[in-house]
């Protein structure tokens, strides 16, 4: 799984489209969509125009690339699930999905444990290489590892970033080996002025968002940034050039006021 991919979150999908293209271009090589974002098909498509433009100097592959998308919504009925499954890797045109999550826990525990042995099956079947959840808080995560899952969940994606540190599910994702992926790792913007984030910046000769990235990659998250622009985009994914020190860290870390930037139902029933 890419360590950095772009998150497709409220992108139309003539911007999905060009945003994916533009940032197989600078690099990426994860993309992170789902059902609700209703822009499946032109990620999809995105993705394909690629492989085979002359920009693909590398010869990239559909097998080097990581799709991301998630399910709208939970289900008790196991076949509604597996066909809103195969909708989904229709609208792709990818042949498969590398990555099928169920985007929040709402619905109650009999939707969440019959819609995760719905993507079990999907599994197998190949038309998914991996599952996992999104939003799930600690009380959901020990719910389905308690079921005795016959393929663990392989990710966790949830609001993550200097100023949301969550650290209760990432102790619970940590002892069950699930990995974490930060989305809104940028906390949508609303922070970069802040004094801390400034500084930093500053010190380490970059931008407030490749602070903010770098935090995450330091903490062994999969962070999702969006952007729309071309620029922003090859910035985003050029971190690799400096490391913030343990104690940069934990003032980042001190950050934390439990700044929720768009929904949070790690708290449902």
């Amino acid at each position: 799984m890419p360590q950095i991919q772009l998150g497709l979150y409220q992108m139309s999908g003539r911007e999905a489209r060009s945003s994916v293209r533009w940032a197989l271009v600078s690099g990426y090589r994860g993309f992170d969509s789902a059902q609700m974002y209703r822009n499946e098909k032109e990620a999809g498509q995105g993705i394909r125009d690629f492989l085979h433009s002359a920009e693909n100097t590398e010869g990239i592959k559909r097998a080097d690339l990581f799709y991301t998308t998630k399910l709208l919504s939970n289900s008790t009925s196991y076949e509604a699930v597996r066909q809103s499954i195969r909708q989904s890797v229709r609208a792709c045109g990818l042949g498969y999905i590398d990555l099928f999550l169920l985007h929040s826990p709402f619905g109650g525990p009999a939707a969440r444990l019959a819609t995760w042995r719905a993507v079990e099956d999907a599994i197998e079947a190949g038309e998914i290489k991996s599952g996992g959840v999104s939003n799930f808080g600690v009380r959901h995560i020990e719910e389905l590892m308690a079921s005795n899952p016959r393929i663990p969940p392989a990710v966790n994606q949830i609001e993550l970033h200097p100023f949301n540190t969550q650290l209760a599910i990432r102790a619970v994702c940590a002892k069950y080996g699930i990995t974490i992926e930060a989305y809104s790792p940028l906390a949508q913007a609303q922070r970069m002025k802040h004094p801390v984030i400034h500084a930093l910046s500053k010190k380490y000769s970059c931008t407030p968002a490749q602070l903010m990235i770098r935090w995450s990659l330091q903490y062994g998250f999969v962070p999702l940034p969006k952007s729309t622009k071309r620029e922003r985009l090859l910035e985003n994914a050029n971190i690799g050039w400096f490391e913030i020190s343990d104690a940069d860290m934990e003032k980042l870390d001190e950050l934390d006021e439990r700044l929720i930037t768009d929904w949070d139902p790690t708290n449902a029933p």
